[in-house]
């Protein structure tokens, strides 16, 4: 055998040149590194049996990693759809791809999934997983492929797609895609007989024993490929993680995750709900969901006043002609209900956007240099046909408020415009509680963009600095940005690590051009003006529900929609609490007195639930003092307090905008 020269990069060491015979795979390489379940060589990910070549640079792939991560997550996708033909013989395979946190499988089978069956399946991927079998990987002719995979008539769709139109947005790429066809078997440890196999390009684990934790999450139902026009699959979701001690701590996320889902507490809190016959998407907010909404409002409109921002409001719904003008009819229609025929047959249509009518806002008449830089902000209601499947309480809905703003500008502020409203922004939002935040930059993307390579060279180079100003990280998002200019989205995390994307700062280099927007300039020329995109909270909705999960509904008392709650030890104490109710009400507070029939320590327990920040207490004591007693939502107490003394700390909590 000759030998073979093969380099070994590390993150965090030098490249390491080793001499090794010919055959050697990648799994003797990092042979004793049990961590290590695949191997990327030459950029591409490859099995732990792939023989290297000589000259090639081979990186260990760790399962913690996020590769290793995507490796451990697909092959225990496998692993699942076997136990699912065991069990289920005649059940067609779909596509099985990972995903955040862990992987799914879409079967045609003659029947939804039983929460039984899920167990069961559990249970056979249990003893697959023990059994050990191999992974091994065969390339085969389009040929063979259809001939193994006779009898999975989505498999010999996908084999059609090899090359072509296999995305990641359905999860075909998973299985074709690559120019070449791959089966992955599943063989037995022992005799090596085949007991499973797959489309797949791979790579995988070694070996169902490198599994080491799993648990199956739920089932639904899903449209093959994510469209419509297809049949209706089930698909089976899983997860899986490197330790049991991962899985535990994610199951234990999820749990609490769960406890904090908006959708949970709009009912149980009484905010908001989602009536099925009004629509799929369209909320209505009740009068407790009304007053946080309100105050939300109220304080961001006082703040964009302060910061120069001029209001504006326009129609729901306009003639086609303006999405024409806008191009959003060319490249959003999908995103946007159908058309209205009035008018002897004129189409209108309900608004995706706003920036269209602002832009004739900004055109009503002629502007001057001397006006700019012009802010026009709108709570702006929207309406977007977003699909039945993403929908998702108040996160994606069909119909919301956007805070919206555009700022037009001359190229001379866009700098300072720039900086002005991220530092706005970031304030803004640390203003409703929200502390960890990390920046994002999308750049052009080379195949689809309007506009000068200069200018979007020099606009890039602007949001840039302007974000590293910040001090906070900068992740860049390549070939992300909208065809028509870069953009800065503001991600946060909320009290439980999860991350949001809240606010984005825009550049548009289309929209101006495509309505003529000019001002005069100092010359006494015609120049077009720079327009910004800038929307803070995404739509009022959505951040209502990021609020909502990230207090886990314990708002603020500035926000909460009862501020305090009158407990009376008994009726005789109750004029004494309306009488207190009254004061706090005249100095802008939202205090309510339980005055029902229930026992003290009901209403105390039913006002808990209600995660009502402060709760008053009065008995015979405090009528004849004229004090009153503060309990806390951690149930402490404090007692003997003075009225006004009282209400000066009720003030004091909520203009401070603190949590207590």
């Amino acid at each position: 055998m000759s030998d073979l020269r093969v380099i070994i990069k590390r993150d965090s060491a030098e490249p390491e040149e080793r001499t090794v015979t010919t055959g050697t795979t990648a799994a003797e390489l990092f042979q004793g590194e049990r961590s290590v379940i695949a191997a990327r060589v030459g950029g591409e990910l490859k099995d732990l049996a792939y023989a290297v070549a000589d000259g090639e640079e081979v990186e260990p792939v760790e399962i913690s990693s996020e590769d290793g991560l995507n490796i451990l997550r697909h092959s225990t996708a496998h692993v699942m759809a076997q136990a699912v033909q065991e069990l289920f013989p005649d059940a067609k395979l779909g596509i099985g791809p990972p995903v955040r946190d862990g992987f799914y499988y879409d079967f045609d089978v003659d029947k939804p999934f039983h929460p039984d069956d899920l167990k069961a399946i559990e249970k056979k991927m249990q003893e697959i997983q023990k059994r050990g079998q191999r992974f091994s990987r065969r390339v085969v002719t389009d040929e063979q492929a259809r001939q193994e995979l006779a009898g999975e008539p989505y498999k010999l769709e996908l084999i059609g797609l090899k090359g072509s139109s296999a995305t990641s947005d359905d999860g075909a790429d998973v299985e074709v895609g690559g120019g070449e066809l791959t089966i992955y078997d599943n063989l037995d440890a022992k005799t090596g007989e085949l007991c499973w196999k797959d489309l797949c390009r791979g790579p995988h684990l070694p070996s169902t024993r490198n599994i080491p934790a799993f648990k199956l999450m739920r089932n639904a139902a899903a449209y093959w490929r994510g469209s419509e026009k297809n049949p209706m699959l089930q698909r089976i979701y899983g997860t899986a993680w490197p330790t049991k001690e991962e899985l535990k701590a994610h199951l234990d996320f999820l749990e609490e995750a769960a406890k904090r889902d908006h959708r949970k507490l709009g009912s149980e809190l009484d905010l908001f709900s989602i009536p099925e016959q009004i629509g799929s998407g369209l909320a209505v907010f009740h009068p407790k969901g009304g007053i946080v909404r309100r105050v939300m409002e109220d304080y961001s409109r006082r703040r964009h006043e302060e910061e120069g921002y001029d209001f504006v409001y326009t129609p729901h719904a306009t003639k086609g002609t303006l999405f024409e003008i806008s191009g959003h009819l060319d490249w959003y229609a999908d995103g946007m209900y159908p058309p209205m025929q009035l008018d002897e047959g004129t189409d209108y249509y309900l608004k995706p956007m706003n920036c269209p009518m602002h832009n004739l806002v900004f055109d009503a008449r002629g502007r001057s240099y001397r006006e700019l830089p012009l802010r026009f902000f709108e709570f702006g209601t929207v309406y977007r046909y977003e699909k039945s499947g993403v929908v998702h309480g108040l996160t994606r809905a069909r119909g919301f408020t956007q805070d919206d703003a555009h700022i037009y500008c001359t190229k001379e502020q866009m700098a300072d415009e720039l900086d002005s409203t991220l530092t706005f922004v970031l304030n803004l939002l640390r203003d409703y509680g929200l502390t960890d935040f990390y920046l994002e930059l999308s750049t052009k993307d080379p195949e689809k963009y309007v506009g000068s390579d200069e200018v979007w060279e020099e606009a890039t180079e602007t949001l840039r600095k302007v974000a590293e100003k910040q001090g906070l990280p900068l992740v860049p998002d390549p070939g992300g940005a909208a065809f028509y200019g870069p953009k800065i989205s503001v991600q946060t995390k909320d009290a439980i690590g999860r991350s949001w994307q809240m606010s984005t700062v825009q550049l548009d280099f289309n929209l101006p051009e495509r309505f003529d927007l000019q001002y005069t300039a100092p010359d006494g020329s015609r120049q077009r003006p720079v327009m910004i995109h800038r929307a803070l909270f995404g739509s009022i909705e959505r951040f209502f529900a990021v609020l909502l999960e990230h207090y886990a509904g314990a708002f603020p008392a500035w926000l909460a929609p009862v501020q305090a709650v009158g407990i009376p030890v008994g009726d005789a104490h109750v004029p004494y609490l309306q009488e207190f109710a009254g004061e706090a009400k005249r100095k802008g507070l939202r205090v309510e007195v339980d005055a029902s029939s229930d026992r003290m320590q009901k209403k105390i327990r039913t006002h808990q639930k209600l995660k009502v920040p402060f709760m008053i207490i009065v008995g015979d004591e405090d009528m004849t003092n004229g004090t009153v007693s503060f309990r806390y939502r951690d149930g402490s107490q404090e007692n003997g307090i003075p009225r006004d003394q009282a209400l000066a700390k009720l003030v004091d909590v909520v203009e401070r905008r603190v949590q207590v």
